[in-house]
């Protein structure tokens, strides 16, 4: 159960990723997030059943994810919607656009090929694929995100999150950031569903219900954990984040609580997380992985001063 865990943590680090890109760096409370989510695994999995190769399927899956993305991004852009609103009404939408591809509000893949197959030939044990699946999807995601914010692009995305009105002033086109924001977002996103739907083994029109939840969990459990970071560990965090929220639920369910309420749970471990840094300001405390970096940076700083 604890592998499983790991290996769902990971894939669901995606979701966290994605809502990093818009909440944190653009400060744009993005609603389509619960809608792109089960979009992401309705359109991989009615692909699947299709004949198409998992492979591909997850990555129709990802357009349909930026597609919905790019809906929201045009609607607060260009229709002047207020944010929520624009993403609420999106996220509204795509629940008949699930039931259009799937032709039902749920979808199964049993007896059907899936991305972990790939791994059949190893022989495995249980579970391992997932992590495996979880590694690779992780290593992939960071190494494109962290080549993207080191463009200038990338660095004027940054920049739009930081301070629209001096973007404005320095010639960048804010509101195609939050195009390419929204688009790249709820690409990653769409890839969680995708991912987690073939891991599942079915794709359901309510899977999206209280994703916000679980990102938003990711995120604020690695800033809680590890304090101050760079922009790379920051992203590493999340899926550490994603990770720990997974076994907290694992430990709730050992603990005999009904998982009918699991939802419930979810929201009760982000208040706590959300509280903890209240808690640690007023009481002065750190967590043992913060002393672990401001030691780092005082050691890379001070030799920087020496070199």
């Amino acid at each position: 159960m604890i592998i499983s865990s790991i290996g769902q943590g990971m894939l669901w680090s995606m979701l966290g990723l994605g809502i990093f890109m818009t909440y944190r760096i653009l400060g744009f409370p993005d609603m389509t997030t619960e809608g792109s989510f089960p979009l992401g695994g309705a359109v991989c999995v009615a692909a699947i059943t299709a004949g198409v190769n998992p492979f591909l399927a997850t990555l129709l899956g990802v357009l349909a994810g930026m597609c919905a993305g790019l809906v929201t991004g045009l609607l607060y852009t260009k229709g002047k919607i207020p944010v929520v609103l624009a993403g609420i009404l999106v996220m509204s939408a795509l629940n008949s656009v699930m039931l259009f591809v799937m032709k039902s509000p749920n979808l199964s893949l049993l007896n059907l090929p899936k991305i972990q197959d790939v791994f059949i030939p190893l022989n495995l044990p249980e579970n391992y694929d997932t992590v495996f699946i979880g590694l690779l999807a992780v290593a992939i995601v960071i190494g494109l995100m962290s080549l993207f914010f080191n463009t200038e692009f990338g660095q004027a995305y940054i920049a739009t999150g930081d301070n629209e009105s001096m973007a404005k002033s320095l010639g960048i086109h804010t509101e195609r950031m939050t195009n390419v924001g929204l688009m790249l977002s709820n690409g990653l996103i769409a890839l969680s569903g995708a991912l987690i739907s073939q891991h599942d083994g079915y794709a359901d029109v309510s899977k999206g219900v209280g994703t916000i939840v679980i990102g938003l969990s990711s995120i604020i459990i690695g800033e809680v954990l590890f304090g101050e970071l760079s922009f790379f560990q920051r992203m590493l965090a999340t899926v550490v984040g994603s990770i720990i929220y997974q076994l907290l639920i694992l430990l709730v369910i050992r603990l005999g609580f009904d998982t009918t309420y699991l939802k419930f749970f979810s929201a009760v471990v982000l208040s706590l997380c959300m509280l903890i840094p209240q808690f640690k300001r007023a009481l002065h405390l750190t967590t043992g992985f913060e002393k672990y970096f401001k030691k780092n940076d005082v050691v890379q700083a001070s030799g920087k001063v020496k070199a």
